[in-house]
């Protein structure tokens, strides 16, 4: 009995082995599995897209934001309030926003939709809804664009009253 499961975790372990590739030198046991990996997934190339050995692409489109961050200062319970931030594209292409998105649900924001020629202004309109929200509150927007770096952060900061802070004295 003995030797019969001997024998069978023998040829068991036999087996498993016989359709492994041999691998030669320090890559390890993953590299054959890694540029099986790549081969199936090729890389698209996107010009806009810079990894650490290729320069930036100098006619990439650039998103100056006007301000980068805006305080609302105290904002009154349940209310919507809005800011306009200001943009040019310093950049030798048309910029297009792809997405924005907000940190949080109360913070919608909207955008120029049309692409925005090299030496224009576009805007991107943050509103944020304080109900339900009370003290200080720090939103961020990431904005993804076709730009180099793909992503440019703005914030909005405020205080949030509470509904005691707001009754006359």
């Amino acid at each position: 009995m003995k030797y019969q499961i001997l024998l069978a975790a023998t040829l068991l372990l036999a087996a498993c082995n016989n359709d492994k590739k041999a691998e030669v030198g320090t890559e390890g046991m993953n590299a054959a599995a890694t540029a099986e990996s790549d081969a199936a997934n090729p890389t698209i190339d996107n010009p806009n897209v810079v990894n650490e050995s290729e320069a930036p692409n100098p006619n990439a489109p650039v998103m100056k934001f006007a301000e980068a961050e805006f305080d609302f200062g105290d904002i009154q319970p349940n209310t919507k309030v809005r800011h306009t931030f200001t943009f040019t594209n310093t950049g030798k292409s048309a910029l297009l926003i792809e997405d924005a998105t907000a940190s949080c649900g109360c913070t919608t924001p909207s955008w120029t939709k049309e692409p925005i020629a090299p030496g224009a202004e576009g805007k991107m309109e943050v509103q944020f809804d304080s109900q339900g929200k009370q003290g200080i509150i720090n939103k961020q927007v990431a904005v993804r664009a076709n730009t180099q770096p793909s992503i440019s952060t703005i914030v909005i900061k405020g205080n949030v009253l509470t509904d005691d802070a707001k009754k006359p004295l």
